[in-house]
Order: C-alpha cells, then structure tokens, then sequence
C-alpha cells in the first residue's frame, strides 16, 4: 500500500492537475487584474497599498508555477510555491468564513458573482495542498522537460 502513495506516476498525475490549476488560475486573474484586485480588496485582509500589487503579482507566480508544474522544470520549487500559495489561500478562505464574509472567491473567476465561499473551498485547496506536498517528496521527473533536457545534455557530452 505504501508504495501506491509513493508512486511516481501519482505524483506525475498531482504536478499534472496542480500545473493545470494553477495555469488556468493565473491567467484568468492576469487577463482582469482590477476584477481580482477587488476580490482580493473583499477578503478585507491585506491593507489598501498592497492590493493592485498582489494583483499584479499573484497571478504571474501562479502562471509560472503552473508552468514549472506541467513541464516538469523546477519542480520541486513549483510544488513548494503551490503549496504555500495554498497554504494563504486556505488560511484566507477560513478566516474569511470564520468572520462571516460573504466574498467571492476569486480562485477561479474574477466575477464578483461567482459565488460565495463555502467549505468545500477550504477542502479543495487542502486537497490540492496534499498533492503539492506529495509532488514536493515524490516526484522523480517522470514525463518532465528538466529531465529530458539533462539526458540530452548528458548524451552530447559522451
């Protein structure tokens, strides 16, 4: 059983949904950055001065740890980047939830109309962190580009 959860092909398919989440994510985000700028300002966590700048930077960190992710480029630092940026954003769907903020996520939509943040959020991103954290010890770059780049770069040396 151990070894089901150790596999490299699970943690291949975890860098996979992660690469793809996070891809996605940023460049809804990116392509509206005053509509995530407001859905951040909602959560009523970070101070005025530092709003437009997390929506700026947010989603370009997640572009590129999507990216890291689904070619296997650095990955143990995209895994380590996700996992962190789930661990705030978990944190910030609770506190807000725990206060009773009725906020739009702003995960996947920068729509203040996407709806309300629940639970189920809160779970999703937990699970999403698990997959993060298993890439982060499991992944052996199976199916990656940093991987076959050193195997071309090795060959042409021989």
């Amino acid at each position: 059983m151990k070894r089901i959860f150790t596999s490299p092909v699970l943690a291949l398919l975890f860098r996979l949904i992660l690469g793809v989440t996070f891809l996605y994510s940023g460049i809804v985000k990116a392509a509206d950055p005053m509509g995530f700028a407001q859905a951040i300002a909602n959560y009523l966590i970070l101070p005025d001065v530092m709003v437009n700048a997390s929506a700026i930077l947010l989603p370009w960190i997640e572009i590129v740890t999507g990216g890291s992710l689904l070619l296997g480029v650095l990955t143990r630092g995209g895994a380590l980047v996700s996992s962190v940026l789930l661990s705030i954003f978990t944190c910030a769907l609770l506190v807000s939830l725990i206060r009773g903020l009725d906020v739009a996520c702003g995960c996947f939509s920068t729509s203040v109309e996407a709806g309300s943040i629940t639970g189920l959020y809160i779970l999703r991103d937990m699970v999403l962190l698990g997959m993060g954290i298993h890439v982060f010890f499991y992944e052996n770059g199976l199916a990656s580009v940093g991987t076959l780049f050193k195997k071309t770069m090795f060959q042409c040396e021989n």
